[in-house]
């Protein structure tokens, strides 16, 4: 097995992409409700701040940013999963099987600059792998939260800004 190092900064703001063990799996929208009610619990018990969010049918993307003198993320996202491999077993029994995968990834986020493009990337996602045609129509998400707040507006990034996307176009 590799020897992988994770880049640990007290206080950092981190991209995650979080995968299934079944990639055909459509668990973490059915179980939404489940998966927040987990990333919540473990929150109050370990403090970070949930800045951006995307779950897809088989993975998620997020941003976090930890608390000052803390770097621990690996145990954060342990407890998430064990609770919630936990509460889909109780519910579904244990044919339930193997949830998550072993490992996630992680890049730990740069500048504002780096920040924004990550942010974009988990709003896009649902459009990029098909799901809908537009952000807006994807309820998994904090895009909506980001429309709010003004950073986004409602119809960013439908189809024809995806075009422009592609192009290295910016589309705000």
């Amino acid at each position: 097995m590799p020897n992988y190092k994770r880049l640990r900064i007290t206080g950092g703001s981190y991209f995650f992409t979080v995968n299934l063990h079944n990639r055909n799996s459509s668990m973490l929208v059915t179980e939404y409700a489940t998966l927040m009610n987990c990333v919540n619990r473990i929150k109050q018990q370990r403090p970070f701040k949930l800045v951006g969010w995307v779950a897809l049918p088989e993975h998620l993307h997020c941003i976090w940013t930890l608390p000052e003198n803390d770097l621990d993320f690996s145990g954060r996202w342990r407890e998430i999963k064990k609770l919630f491999t936990k509460i889909h077993k109780y519910r579904y029994g244990s044919e339930a099987g193997k949830i998550w995968q072993h490992r996630f990834w992680e890049h730990y986020i740069t500048s504002q600059s780096d920040f924004l493009q990550h942010l974009d990337y988990i709003h896009i996602n649902p459009v990029k792998h098909g799901h809908v045609n537009s952000v807006k129509d994807w309820p998994y998400s904090s895009f909506h939260f980001y429309v709010r707040k003004g950073r986004y507006s409602i119809n960013w990034a439908g189809t024809d800004d995806i075009l422009k996307m592609d192009t290295g176009e910016r589309c705000n």
